[in-house]
């Protein structure tokens, strides 16, 4: 029913529901990572470079990946990363070491690259220019509950059935965008009249570099919490219901999809900032002062405000100042903003929680709004959204 209201064609639904899928798997494994490898007897650096592999590789990697979807067709470059990723996820379930696991954390984080670039790329050049930004909010928008519905469901098979159990089902998830997109039509073919030398001249797209940095310091401190909130609560032993921190994150975020649809395409790119600055400031005062569900519960919903809006608007502006013919380029350069925050988030959560204790993990967090703010302020072109 939402989709036909949307207007949404049946590409754009499988395409929806393949980008869902796949960062469910992702996120799916992230907060689970760490303490499968410690069960091999890692020490604690190692466990936390495993934590930050998948983020530094798929960092490297995405302005390739960026630079291939607009080269290349994109259901074809899709399906390979969707397969690279449910390999090496499912291969989780047999490994013996924590090398191994090393190993398939950084083959994740190439099929992850290819993956989340090509389909941004290709759902991107179905929408009409009118709507661009309603259209990239749904996609951020379903990225997003992807982010919260994967860590839910997976620490839920994981207190039930092991870690093993739990990593079988991510690669399973992203089988299924491997299979998703096959029943695209449009096959995203490639930008007409690009040559591979002209694309290899830049590695990012200028234009997108400043919404790739903003939500970059968005991620960073969702990454703190996502990494380290179950630890945060079990050792302060606070009275809280963690498990579903995740679930109302989730239905929050769609309610202010919901509510905020015709926005994505006529408010000004400062008004989500500044109201998702203080939502995300507000998220982590929450939890650091919170003893019951009630709280954690508003901070989710604040987080939803924060991060999961800022994704969506971040990808939207990066999409809409580059242009039609770079979408590729822009979502690459968008998806580095997010590989930074996911390389950078668990390695400063640790150091944090090891420097400081559990008391002080979410303090320091509130310094990144005010930076995304910095980063607005001195760039030009988001001034134009």
């Amino acid at each position: 029913m939402v989709a036909k209201k949307e207007g949404l064609s049946q590409d754009e639904r499988m395409l929806l529901a393949a980008s869902f899928f796949y960062l469910a798997s992702t996120m799916m494994v992230n907060p689970l990572i760490a303490g499968f490898t410690g069960t091999f007897g890692a020490s604690a650096s190692f466990v936390g470079l495993v934590g930050g592999l998948m983020g530094f590789c798929s960092l490297f990697i995405r302005p390739v990946a960026g630079n291939l979807a607009d080269l290349f067709t994109k259901r074809r470059l899709a399906t390979a990363g969707a397969i690279v990723m449910s390999a090496s996820t499912l291969l989780y379930g047999v490994a013996q070491s924590a090398w191994q696991v090393a190993a398939l954390r950084l083959m994740s984080g190439a099929g992850y690259s290819f993956c989340s670039v090509c389909m941004a790329s290709w759902f991107a050049s179905l929408l009409p220019r009118d709507r661009v930004g309603s259209g990239m909010g749904m996609f951020g928008m379903m990225n997003a509950l992807g982010m919260a519905v994967g860590p839910a469901v997976g620490f839920q098979v994981y207190q039930a059935f092991g870690y093993r159990a739990a990593l079988v089902l991510a690669g399973a998830l992203a089988a299924l965008t491997a299979i998703l997109v096959q029943f695209v039509q449009n096959p995203g073919r490639a930008v007409p009249g690009v040559r591979v030398q002209d694309k290899a001249k830049s590695l990012v797209a200028p234009d997108a570099v400043p919404a790739a940095v903003i939500v970059g310091l968005f991620t960073v401190p969702y990454m703190v919490a996502q990494s380290f909130l179950a630890s945060y609560v079990e050792d302060l032993q606070i009275n809280v219901r963690v498990g579903l921190f995740f679930p109302v994150y989730a239905l929050v975020l769609l309610a202010l999809r919901y509510g905020l649809k015709r926005a994505f395409d006529s408010w000004r790119f400062r008004t989500f900032l500044f109201g998702s600055s203080i939502c995300a400031a507000a998220a982590f005062c929450l939890l650091s002062i919170m003893r019951g569900d009630i709280v954690m519960f508003v901070a989710a919903a604040c987080m939803a405000g924060g991060y999961g809006v800022m994704c969506s608007v971040c990808q939207g502006a990066a999409v809409r100042v580059v242009g039609p013919d770079g979408t590729g380029m822009a979502n690459g350069t968008y998806y580095m903003g997010i590989d930074i925050g996911m390389a950078l988030g668990p390695t400063l959560g640790g150091w944090l929680y090891g420097a400081f204790g559990p008391s002080m993990l979410f303090w320091p967090c509130l310094v990144f709004a005010p930076c995304a703010l910095l980063v607005y302020a001195a760039s030009r072109v988001l001034h134009s959204l």
